[in-house]
């Protein structure tokens, strides 16, 4: 079998929302504790694109195992004005206390637990239609700007 390879496609930034905008706790379900987070901005840069993050929202899931399941949808803009959609899933685990600071807004390094998501990506833009055949893999953690993650292409 050939080798893994990856290229950086972006550092991407998702901006918090500012209180009373915060999440929607919708409680126990049948599946786990889920709550919603809204997605009012942010920002992503790469050698090959760069620009805003429109909206979104992340539907969050803590599972009885103690894992967090991510789902989130974003409208993404570049800088020179093409619409871009990113979908991922991902997990979230790690120590309680590690796991309460990240939920506290706190400074998290990704070295203290396991962040792992995996997008894709749709677009109508003849310019970055390669990121409809992609395969991508992020690794996030939380600094002061908020939640955020290096995605890569799987080559």
């Amino acid at each position: 079998m050939p080798e893994i390879k990856t290229r950086h496609l972006m550092t991407f930034r998702i901006q918090a929302p500012e209180p009373p905008n915060g999440p929607l706790e919708y409680g126990d379900t049948p599946f786990g504790y889920r709550w919603v987070m809204p997605v009012p901005g942010g920002r992503f840069s790469g050698e090959r694109l760069q620009g805003k993050i429109v909206f979104g929202s992340d539907w969050l899931i803590r599972r009885p195992d103690d894992a967090t399941e991510l789902n989130v949808r974003l409208t993404m803009e570049t800088d020179d004005g093409h619409l871009i959609g990113m979908r991922y899933r991902g997990l979230r685990l790690g120590p309680e206390d590690v796991l309460q600071r990240h939920l506290d807004g706190d400074v998290v390094e990704a070295s203290e637990y396991y962040f792992r998501i995996a997008p894709f990506f749709e677009t109508a833009s003849d310019k970055y239609g390669w990121l409809n055949r992609i395969i991508a893999v992020g690794i996030g953690d939380r600094t002061e700007e908020g939640p955020g993650y290096e995605i890569h292409e799987i080559l």
